[in-house]
């Protein structure tokens, strides 16, 4: 399995059928590669954006617990 398809199991526990679009903007946008070349050296990064998108759609605490689960993935 992809680190991505890991990594949107993780979000389709907090978002549900949102999470697909949510983890592709994160990655295309705020790390600048494709989904698909997603790396575990990403994952600190990508994390912190799912911190400060996810809080404005989850709350903090949700945002924070997710972004944990995405930095511990391999």
């Amino acid at each position: 399995m992809a680190l991505f398809d890991s990594a949107l199991e993780v979000a389709k526990q907090y978002m549900g059928p949102a999470a697909e679009k949510f983890m592709k903007r994160q990655i295309k946008e705020h790390l600048g590669i494709e989904p698909a070349n997603l790396t575990a050296d990403k994952l600190p990064e990508l994390a912190t954006w799912c911190t400060s998108s996810g809080k404005l759609i989850m709350g903090e605490e949700k945002a924070k617990e997710f972004a944990g689960k995405i930095k511990t993935l391999k």
